[in-house]
């Protein structure tokens, strides 16, 4: 049997979006939330074909555009990448929402304005349109926080850290310089690529970030490590690790989201301070702490991402089950 994909494919400050147009499968759920658990148990072959060698690479991520479940939503989205099926995705966001304006696949009820439901919860975007070009995307995100501080493991490669874990639509891991860790460019993607699996694979013997309010979001997932800036007008730098091979090229939203949670229970970001991230190339995202709130009784923030996305073309693709890799692979 063949499955056929429309695919608008293009990148957000360098980390490759391919928004799924046609082909999307039906899903069952009062949330997005319980669809994103649905099309895990029913149709996770999608992403993995979709996302995996031969159709795609260890940076691949993505999404579908769905009916939102919300009546305050215009849009729904499901977002797919070699790491799994996330809660939320931010350089993805970016990226599906300017395809969608662009070629007509959404349709704001206020212009200038979308109001997403993604797994996560409820986002607020504001864009800027020069003709039918989408320029800037502004998401103000769900709630982040500090998940847990001074988690301590010894990792074969580079010792002894003292890792934070913080929340932006997933949980990250953050580590600041320290130790053996003197900076990014001292370890280089080929060092961050190999260290990085054992970080996570050590945090995750001590330590189980969940959600308080959605239990499905659960576990570290992603590795921030953080530098100085590099560039002129930057505030920060990072590397962020997801999948089992990837570095993303992008500033990482939700990575920048839970950058400006710690920022701001360490005493070093204030509410409507802007902090410019930079990614390991140099690209970037503008974030800003839009306001402080509680999330379950704990202290968080409402982040806000600006950043731009651009398409590089259309591509059509088939999974056929004749084919022996329908289903994707890695080479690890």
């Amino acid at each position: 049997m063949r499955h056929m994909f429309f695919c608008i494919d293009g990148h957000t400050a360098g980390n490759p979006v391919r928004l799924v147009a046609g082909g999307a499968p039906p899903l069952k759920g009062a949330t997005m939330s319980e669809r994103r658990q649905d099309f895990l148990a029913r149709f996770d072959w999608i992403r993995t074909g979709l996302c995996f060698e031969p159709r795609g690479h260890d940076m691949m991520s993505g999404g579908f555009l769905y009916p939102p479940t919300m009546p305050e939503a215009d849009v729904g989205i499901l977002f797919i990448e070699t790491s799994g099926c996330l809660p939320m995705c931010g350089h993805g966001t970016i990226g599906l929402i300017t395809f969608g304006i662009e070629n007509g696949l959404i349709h704001p009820a206020e212009p200038g304005r979308v109001r997403v439901e993604v797994p996560a919860g409820l986002i607020d975007i504001r864009y800027e349109q020069e003709g039918n070009r989408v320029t800037s995307v502004r998401i103000t995100n769900i709630p982040s926080y500090v998940a847990a501080r001074g988690i301590q493991v010894t990792v074969d490669g580079i010792g002894p850290l003292t890792v934070d874990i913080s929340y932006g639509g997933n949980f990250y891991a953050i580590i600041e310089p320290q130790g053996a860790y003197t900076g990014l460019d001292a370890l280089g993607a080929a060092r961050l690529l190999d260290l990085s699996p054992k970080v996570r694979a050590a945090l995750r013997e001590v330590i189980t970030p969940v959600h308080p309010l959605d239990p499905t979001i659960q576990g570290v997932s992603h590795i921030l490590w953080t530098d100085a800036a590099k560039g002129e007008g930057a505030d920060g730098r990072n590397a962020v690790f997801y999948g089992d091979r990837a570095i993303d090229r992008s500033p990482c939203g939700t990575g920048t989201s839970a950058r400006l949670a710690h920022l701001h229970a360490t005493g070093r970001l204030g509410v409507g301070e802007r902090f410019v991230h930079e990614s390991y190339i140099g690209s970037r995202f503008t974030g800003r702490i839009e306001q402080t709130v509680t999330l379950d009784g704990q202290p968080a923030i409402i982040p806000s991402i600006e950043g731009s996305a651009i398409a590089t073309g259309l591509n059509t693709i088939w999974i056929d089950r004749d084919d022996m890799f329908w289903r994707g692979f890695q080479v690890t």
